[in-house]
């Protein structure tokens, strides 16, 4: 056994239970088009850790999908999305829609958002996927965690 063998991944886990309070408006279901999540990098498998690393592939469908809830973290996190056509790799092959504190991003290409800790995000869906991409969520800490579903003060 090699000296650092303990900071690979070899074989990703199913991690749909760490994202807690994500997940689609109707009941928490995954939608159809998006796979399970997979665990690239996290605390729990890592013990050196300081990131939780999601990964999930998104598959094609001509519906609107909407995917994740609004919510916000007490850590920064990175959400990446790169198309899979190796002759154009910007080019996504879908439109997502994406809102940062009520403003709504719509993207087509290969690429990133930082999202700073407290700020509220999402909901996060696809208006179309023509083709697969990849899907990845960096949390800036070793665990996720939202505030998602906890109740709220209401605005007067």
């Amino acid at each position: 056994m090699g000296k650092y063998d303990h900071l690979f991944i070899e074989h990703m886990l199913e991690c749909g239970d760490d994202l807690v309070n994500e997940g689609a408006a109707a009941g928490g279901e995954r939608p159809a088009n998006i796979s399970s999540p997979f665990g690239l990098m996290r605390g729990i498998d890592v013990d050196l850790s300081k990131v939780h690393m999601a990964f999930s592939w998104i598959n094609p469908t001509s519906e609107k999908v909407h995917w994740v809830n609004d919510h916000e973290h007490t850590y920064d996190e990175v959400l990446m999305w790169m198309g899979s056509d190796p002759a154009n790799l910007h080019d996504l092959g879908a439109e997502l829609y994406l809102d940062i504190d009520g403003e709504r991003h719509t993207v087509t290409t290969t690429g990133a958002v930082w999202i700073p800790a407290g700020t509220r995000h999402c909901p996060l869906g696809f208006n179309y996927v023509n083709r697969p991409f990849t899907f990845i969520a960096l949390s800036l800490n070793p665990e996720y965690a939202s505030d998602e579903n906890v109740p709220r003060p209401a605005h007067s």
